[in-house]
C-alpha cells in the first residue's frame, strides 16, 4: 500500500468519481477513499441521470472523456429526449437507471483504471502546512500524502438526518456522517453553511395499482447519452404518474408542526426547484393537486421511487397520506422519506479551477459547493481532477468559458455569485444556450479535451468524421434544386406553402416542421449525392441550416464579452485605493477577488460605472 499519490480524492459519489477517474486517465497516481466501496457512485436520490440543462452537461462529460454519459446508458431502463416540441437548444436528454446496476458499471468503470488505487475509511482531517494541503488523515489513523486533494463529501459534512421530531446523524441513510473537516477549514479562515435536500418514501411496487394511473413510456426511438459506441435501449420499463388530492394534503398538514422544516429543528435551505411536499402545499395553497411520477428503481427489483413526494414529515403521516394517493390504496412502504441537513463552503472562496483560494492544492467539487443534482457534481468533479493533475505538472489550468459548455457557466455562477440554496443548473441560466446544445458537446468539447491529453484518438476521430459528414449534408443541400413535384405533396402534409419553381433544398430545410430526413427520401439527386447518415449527424446538420442566423449572432456577441474576459486584474489589487470604486463594488471585489473584468461584469452589485473605472485603471 503506498501513503504518498499524486492526487487524493475524498468521497466516491458523482463528484469523487469523475474527479478520481480524469486524474487517473491523465496519468496521475491517484488514491480514492470511500467510506464505504459498496455504495460508489450511489444515486442517493432519484434513479435518473439527465433532464432540463442536466443532460446537456452528462452529454459535456462524455465528450471531455468522463464515465457518466457511458454509465447512464449502460444501465438505463427508459430514455427520453426532453422538450422536443421546442427549438433545438432546449432538447435535453433523461435517461431512469437501475440503481445497483448504475453503481456497479461505475465501480467496474473505476477499477480498470489504471494508475487509480482505492481505500476504504473516513477522513478526519487534512495535512495542512502553511496554508499548502499536502494529504489526509483517516480514522483508522493513516496519513496519506499528495501534491492535491479534492474535497467531494456530498451531503456527509456533519450530516443530520429528519423524519419528524425524529433526527439522526447520517450522511444518508444507512450510512453514517463525516466530521472534523469542516471545523478544521472553518479555523483556516473559510465560510461554511448549512444546507437541506430531501427525498421521499421507497415503495412496493407489488402493492400499487397501476390501473389508476397514467403510463408514462419511454421514446419510440430512443437516443443515449454517450458519444461513444454504447446501444440504444431496445427495450424500456414503463414509469407512470398520479396525483396527490385535498384528502391526501390534510392527511399531511396534520404533521406540520412536528415537521422539522416548519418547527426551525433545519436550519438549512433547502432547494428552491425541488420543494418537499409539505413545501408546495404551502407555497401552492391554492392547487388542489400535485403531480407524482412513479419510477421503477431497477430491471429487476419491486422498489419504487416516488418522485414529488419528497418530505420529512413524521413516518406515520407519510404512509396514511400517501395510502390516499391513486394506486396506492394498499401500498406498503420500504422506508420513509426523509431530510438531510449538511455542511457546504460558499464557492465564491474557489478559483475557477475548484482549488481554494485560502489553502493551495485543495479542491472542492459537488455537494461541498452547494450545488444539487448528480449531473452538476459530476461535472464540477470532472473539472477538479483535471485542474488538480494540470497544476500537478505545471500545466495551464483547464477552464471552461461560458460560452464553450453548461460546465463553463456552472463553475463561473458558483465562483463568482455564491449560492444561498441548493444551485440547479436551467437552460435559463446559459446567455449562450443556442450555442451549447446537447447535439455539439463533441464538437465543442472533445477537441479541448484531447489537446490536454484526456480525450482519446477514438474520440477525436468520431469529432472529425461527424464534422465532415455534416459539412456534407449541408453543402448538399446548398447546391441541390428541389422539384415541386418532389415535395409538394409532404410541405401540404406539414401545412407549409407549396413552391412554384426549384428551390434550393437549404431554404426548404430552414422551414418550421420540415424534416431533412424526409427531405433526402423524397429527392432522388440527394440521396443518389450523399448517403444516409445517421440520425444524429442529420439532425446537426439540419440545426445548423436552421438556425444558421441565431447561431452567428449569439457567436458574435460571445466575442464580443470575451474582450472582457481576455483584461486579467492584477493579483492582490487593492480596491480600497480606487476611489472611483462604490463601496459595494470595493467591498464585493474584495471578497471574491476575480481575475478578469469579465467575470467582475458578473458579480451581483457591480455596476456599469465600476467596471469602467477597472478597465481604466487596467490601462485599457
Amino acid at each position: 500500500m503506498l501513503n504518498t499519490y499524486d492526487v487524493i480524492v475524498v468521497g466516491a459519489g458523482h463528484a469523487g468519481c469523475e474527479a478520481a477517474a480524469a486524474a487517473a486517465n491523465l496519468g496521475s497516481n491517484t488514491l480514492l477513499i470511500t467510506m464505504n466501496m459498496n455504495a460508489i457512485a450511489q444515486m442517493s436520490c432519484n434513479p435518473a441521470m439527465g433532464g432540463v440543462a442536466k443532460g446537456q452537461i452528462v452529454r459535456e462529460i462524455d465528450a471531455l472523456g468522463g464515465y457518466s454519459g457511458i454509465v447512464s446508458d449502460e444501465s438505463a431502463i427508459q430514455f427520453k429526449m426532453l422538450n422536443r416540441s421546442k427549438g433545438p437548444a432546449m432538447w435535453s436528454t433523461r435517461t431512469q437507471n437501475d440503481r445497483m446496476l448504475f453503481s456497479h458499471i461505475w465501480r467496474i468503470k473505476l477499477e480498470k483504471t489504471k494508475n487509480l488505487d482505492f481505500w476504504q475509511d473516513m477522513v478526519t482531517e487534512l495535512i495542512i502546512q502553511k496554508n499548502k494541503c499536502l494529504g489526509v488523515k483517516t480514522q483508522m489513523g493513516i496519513e496519506f500524502y499528495s501534491k492535491s486533494v479534492i474535497l467531494t463529501n456530498g451531503t456527509f459534512l456533519n450530516g443530520k438526518i429528519h423524519i419528524g421530531e425524529q433526527n439522526f446523524n447520517g450522511g444518508r441513510m444507512g450510512d453514517k456522517h463525516s466530521s472534523g473537516i469542516t471545523e478544521q477549514l472553518c479555523s483556516y479562515g473559510l465560510e461554511s453553511g448549512r444546507m437541506k435536500t430531501g427525498t421521499p418514501p421507497r415503495v412496493d411496487g407489488r402493492t400499487l395499482d397501476y390501473s389508476k394511473m397514467e403510463v408514462q413510456n419511454g421514446d419510440e426511438t430512443p437516443s443515449k447519452f454517450s458519444f461513444s459506441n454504447t446501444k440504444p435501449l431496445a427495450k424500456q420499463k414503463c414509469c407512470y404518474i398520479t396525483y396527490t388530492n385535498e384528502d391526501v394534503h390534510e392527511i399531511l398538514k396534520t404533521g406540520f408542526e412536528q415537521s422539522p422544516m416548519y418547527s426551525g429543528r433545519i436550519q438549512g435551505l433547502g432547494p428552491r426547484y425541488c420543494p418537499s411536499i409539505e413545501d408546495k402545499i404551502v407555497r401552492f395553497s391554492q392547487r388542489d393537486r400535485h403531480q407524482l411520477f412513479i419510477e421503477p428503481e431497477g430491471w429487476d427489483t419491486v422498489e419504487i421511487y416516488v418522485n414529488g413526494f419528497s418530505t420529512s414529515l413524521p413516518k406515520d403521516v407519510q404512509y396514511n397520506a400517501m395510502r390516499l394517493i391513486p394506486g396506492f390504496e394498499n401500498a406498503k412502504m420500504f422506508r420513509p422519506g426523509y431530510a438531510i441537513e449538511y455542511d457546504f463552503f460558499q464557492p465564491t472562496q474557489l478559483n475557477n479551477t475548484l482549488e481554494t483560494k485560502a489553502i493551495e492544492n485543495l479542491y472542492f467539487a459537488g455537494q461541498i459547493n452547494g450545488t444539487t443534482g448528480y449531473e452538476e457534481a459530476a461535472g464540477q468533479g470532472l473539472m477538479a481532477g483535471i485542474n488538480a493533475h494540470q497544476k500537478n505538472n505545471e500545466k495551464i489550468p483547464f477552464i471552461l468559458k461560458r460560452d464553450q459548455a453548461y460546465i463553463g457557466v456552472l463553475i463561473d455562477d458558483l465562483i463568482t455569485k455564491g449560492t444561498t440554496e441548493p444551485y440547479r443548473m436551467f437552460t435559463s441560466r446559459a446567455e449562450y444556450r443556442i450555442l451549447l446544445r446537447q447535439d455539439n458537446a463533441d464538437i465543442r468539447l472533445t477537441p479541448l479535451s484531447y489537446n490536454i491529453g484526456l480525450a482519446n484518438d477514438d474520440m477525436i476521430k468520431k469529432v472529425e468524421e461527424k464534422e465532415l459528414s455534416v459539412e456534407k449534408i449541408i453543402s448538399a443541400f446548398e447546391n441541390i434544386s428541389l422539384n415541386p413535384e418532389e415535395v409538394n405533396g409532404y410541405l401540404e402534409e406539414q401545412n407549409s406553402s407549396q413552391i412554384k419553381q426549384k428551390v434550393k433544398a437549404a431554404t426548404v430545410v430552414t422551414r418550421p416542421n420540415i424534416s431533412i430526413q424526409e427531405i433526402y427520401k423524397r429527392s432522388k439527386k440527394i440521396s443518389e449525392t450523399i448517403e444516409m447518415f445517421s440520425t444524429e449527424i442529420m439532425e446537426s446538420a439540419e440545426i445548423l441550416m436552421k438556425y444558421e442566423g441565431y447561431i452567428v449572432r449569439e457567436k458574435e456577441v460571445a466575442d464580443k464579452m470575451q474582450r472582457l474576459e481576455n483584461i486579467k486584474i492584477y493579483d492582490n489589487l487593492d480596491y480600497k485605493k480606487l476611489s472611483s470604486l462604490s463601496a459595494e463594488a470595493v467591498e464585493k471585489l474584495t471578497k471574491i477577488k476575480p481575475t478578469t473584468i469579465g467575470q467582475a461584469s458578473r458579480i451581483s452589485g457591480i455596476s456599469a460605472s465600476d467596471i469602467s473605472v477597472l478597465i481604466i485603471h487596467m490601462g485599457r
